[in-house]
């Protein structure tokens, strides 16, 4: 009897697993949109057109809850950036934007896109605002195929200034500051001794190295 409660218990833990499993952050670089704006958040239904106009087709609906996404051939790598289902947060990536429009970027993989009618701008934020806002909230993580410099912190926003520490295993790193394409932030390791210096955020190219630990 008790060995049937305790699988009956193991099998209705593995079916409600997937709703904790639809967070979407990103762990490399590679899956970032290095040429894109930077995000609008998004509310549901996601109404896709052809062109920046309410006249124009409607090209892709998209429709989603905390654990659920529809059509059923996307998948929520594919449309969002950043999806956090536990706060109704959903991050797309914007590929190009008028004074009333966004043009997102719905399907990651074949990077499709459609414009979308804005319903509020402060939901728009460039790549700078994102990292200031989400940065400095919740601390960065180094991307997992980020170069081995941005292991290395700096005196000043150039490689060549004096390398004041380096970080091995951070606990946390906090953002301080955004400077171009380096970050004053303050690294708590392993070792738990505070580290402060400049890391590289991004590359001359815009590939980013690190990005907001949005939880």
């Amino acid at each position: 009897m008790i060995k049937k409660i305790l699988i009956s218990i193991c099998t209705a833990i593995f079916i409600t697993l997937p709703a904790f499993c639809k967070d979407v952050i990103p762990s490399y670089s590679t899956t970032l949109h290095t040429k894109t704006y930077g995000f609008y958040q998004v509310g549901t239904p996601v109404i896709l057109h052809q062109e920046p106009d309410e006249k124009s087709e409607v090209i892709q609906t998209i429709n989603w809850t905390s654990d659920s996404l529809t059509p059923q051939e996307l998948s929520f790598d594919d449309v969002f950036t950043v999806f956090i289902g536990s706060k109704q947060l959903a991050l797309m990536a914007v590929d190009d934007e008028t004074e009333d429009w966004v043009k997102l970027i719905y399907d990651n993989k074949n990077n499709k896109s459609g414009w979308l009618k804005k319903d509020d701008p402060y939901k728009f934020m460039t790549w700078i605002h994102f990292y200031n806002t989400y940065g400095k909230k919740y601390g960065l993580k180094i991307l997992k195929d980020a170069p081995a410099n941005t292991y290395k912190l700096y005196s000043d926003t150039d490689e060549n200034s004096q390398v004041v520490a380096h970080i091995n295993h951070p606990q946390f790193i906090k953002l301080n500051v955004l400077r171009g394409n380096w970050a004053l932030v303050s690294v708590v390791d392993l070792d738990k001794i505070p580290k402060t210096g400049y890391i590289r955020w991004r590359g001359d190219d815009g590939v980013k190295y690190v990005f907001p630990d949005v939880k």
